[in-house]
């Protein structure tokens, strides 16, 4: 029966992980709650609700309190992950909430205290006076001591997994599942298979720029398509002189590798510079050298054409 208690407490037991989360979702809902209020009054005067501010976000976050700790037992972050408070002072295995004093001292706890601090750092603001000063070396050894409890308290915590806040630990309250979790069994296939296809992607990724592509159709090209005819000769210049090897449109400023097609100037020169080893992406043909378009071939006799 040991055994089996102590199997149970190590399965329902709430991960570290789970219990700070539930805190961000918690300080993420009362940032959203105040940027909806806050923009309630975006057409009135600005500085409105500055002098009111730690007042109406106690009266907000004390509803929230009413709706989510004070009956439900657990805050919006907790609820969403399936977690809620339990009274660790009970003596019984059984869960037992938290009483009603002990969500009282909560709200007192997290609501009140911000309230009061928020409400002193405005007063020592705006007050000069030396008594003021004492009472807020006072209240700053107060609040120092509690940010060193809660410190100290986090350590405790990532140590043993009980009690994420000063607050928890000092009230008895801590959090365990609502409905007890069971083993999930997790399959890797699914993962596997995306490791798979995104190494194959980064891959192709890696070795596509490495590749000539023109240098490759034109391999392919001179392949499958044999070459026929003088390639150096006037007629065979004058047929392919309608448009660019390259861009396919008509040539500016006519040239020639060699072969017996036509490039625009700057087609073939940016391609040559860019790879010393260009070739002619219809034959294949090595470039000899960029060369303007033959004086005997007219350029009214390529537009004839």
């Amino acid at each position: 029966m040991a055994s089996r208690e102590e199997n149970t407490k190590r399965t329902n037991r709430v991960l570290r992980i789970s219990q700070l989360d539930a805190l961000e979702l918690n300080k993420a809902l009362e940032q959203l709650v105040w940027s909806q209020f806050s923009q309630c009054f975006h057409g009135f005067k600005p500085g409105l609700l500055a002098h009111f501010e730690p007042e109406v976000k106690a009266f907000l976050w004390l509803f929230l309190w009413r709706f989510t700790v004070y009956s439900k037992n657990a805050t919006v972050g907790q609820s969403v992950l399936n977690i809620q408070y339990k009274n660790d002072f009970s003596p019984k295995l059984r869960y037992q909430p938290p009483s009603k004093n002990q969500k009282l001292w909560y709200a007192v706890c997290t609501i009140g205290g911000t309230w009061l601090e928020e409400r002193c750092y405005d007063l020592f603001r705006n007050r000069h006076l030396a008594s003021f000063g004492k009472a807020r070396q006072c209240v700053n050894v107060i609040v120092g001591l509690l940010k060193l409890g809660g410190l100290i308290n986090f350590l405790i915590f990532l140590q043993r997994g009980k009690f994420a806040t000063l607050t928890e630990r000092l009230l008895g309250i801590r959090s365990v599942f609502c409905k007890p979790q069971n083993i999930r069994e997790v399959g890797f296939e699914y993962m596997n298979r995306e490791l798979l296809w995104h190494g194959f992607a980064e891959f192709l990724i890696f070795l596509l720029p490495l590749i000539d592509i023109q240098k490759l159709k034109a391999k392919l090209s001179s392949w499958c398509i044999p070459l026929t005819g003088a390639p150096n000769s006037d007629s065979t210049l004058a047929t392919s002189g309608k448009q660019c090897s390259l861009c396919g449109e008509w040539p500016t400023m006519p040239h020639t590798i060699g072969c017996e097609h036509i490039f625009c100037y700057y087609c073939v020169k940016s391609s040559f510079l860019f790879d010393t080893y260009f070739t002619c992406p219809k034959c294949g043909a090595e470039v000899h050298g960029v060369q303007p378009l033959k004086s005997g071939i007219e350029v009214s006799e390529v537009n004839a054409l």
